[in-house]
């Protein structure tokens, strides 16, 4: 890597390279001439906004969209990767985000993962209300600062910082950054780990290719939830350095060891070749064929909630 410059652990597909592999994505397009059908998209539910508004004490994760979810834990009201934009580029988005803006809750902290647009839409950021704290990537506080954003704390791989009882770990994934063409790989990428007393423990695993990190992350944590993504993976000889395929994303599920499975990173926008039902019935074929229990496995829809009652809660009730 360039000075000032961020790579991956096996030096892979940080960039992808080439206009050759751009044009020939293209020629395979031309070819199929097929329209993919889209019709299938994610479905919305209501979310329980009462419970979300005022929840400060039961632990719960809400799928908004795409890489976007509302983590409650510890008091705290956490988003992920804030994008509620209605387009991504020229496509628009295939399901409406499952919480409005204007009806979530303050917010209290921020985590980034990285800085593509379909996981940093400054918009959607700037328009969240509450104090929030926001937690990125190394090299991306500076470009936040210029957009009027001061309450910024960056994290290199594995460094961690706390805030009000939760822990939050920057974790290694195999992906690469870029917001224009002058600043590729000059913010670094990865998950987060989320840890506190009496909570589950939340691995948001950002945006990755399958690589062997998942496996270092399962022996330095005890994960009870993996939120992973398992789309944007078609052409797979030109997406598998940076995107999972369903597979992959269950493989790193077992790499991890998490107790419970959330799939993400499909149903919001077209990134790639594949659609949200290709990548569901990949994932059903493959938690079959590995044998993964069903009740491990949590197919949010936009607006659900994972609700956990928190051990502490439950000791009190004995």
């Amino acid at each position: 890597m360039g000075k000032n410059r961020f790579g991956n652990l096996d030096s892979a597909g940080a960039v992808r390279a080439g206009r050759h592999r751009i044009v020939r994505w293209g020629q395979e397009r031309m070819i199929r001439r097929t329209a993919k059908d889209y019709s299938d998209c994610i479905p919305n539910v209501y979310p329980d906004l009462p419970f979300l508004q005022h929840n400060r004490s039961e632990p719960s994760v809400t799928w908004i969209g795409h890489s976007t979810f509302l983590i409650q834990m510890a008091g705290l009201n956490i988003v992920t990767d804030p994008v509620w934009a209605r387009r991504m580029a020229l496509q628009k988005r295939l399901s409406p985000p499952g919480i409005e803006l204007e009806d979530m809750p303050p917010i209290d902290v921020v985590l980034v993962s990285h800085s593509h647009y379909d996981h940093l839409h400054v918009s959607s950021l700037r328009r969240l209300n509450g104090a929030k704290r926001l937690f990125v990537p190394a090299g991306l506080s500076k470009k936040l600062m210029r957009k009027g954003f001061r309450q910024i704390e960056e994290l290199n791989w594995w460094e961690e910082t706390s805030f009000h009882g939760v822990k939050f770990t920057f974790v290694p994934a195999q992906h690469w950054a870029r917001r224009n063409p002058w600043d590729t790989n000059h913010s670094h990428w990865g998950g987060w780990m989320l840890e506190s007393p009496h909570n589950p423990t939340i691995y948001f695993g950002g945006d990755s290719g399958y690589f062997r990190g998942f496996e270092e992350i399962g022996r330095k944590f005890d994960v009870d939830v993996a939120l992973l993504p398992i789309g944007a993976y078609e052409p797979e000889w030109f997406m598998s350095d940076e995107h999972m395929s369903p597979e992959e994303a269950l493989r790193a599920f077992l790499d991890v060891r998490a107790k419970y499975f959330v799939p993400m990173h499909y149903g919001a926008f077209k990134l790639a070749d594949d659609t949200p039902k290709e990548a569901l019935d990949r994932l059903e074929q493959e938690r079959l064929r590995l044998d993964i229990p069903r009740e491990r496995m949590f197919v949010l829809q936009h607006g659900e909630s994972m609700r956990f009652y928190s051990r502490q809660a439950s000791d009190n009730q004995e």
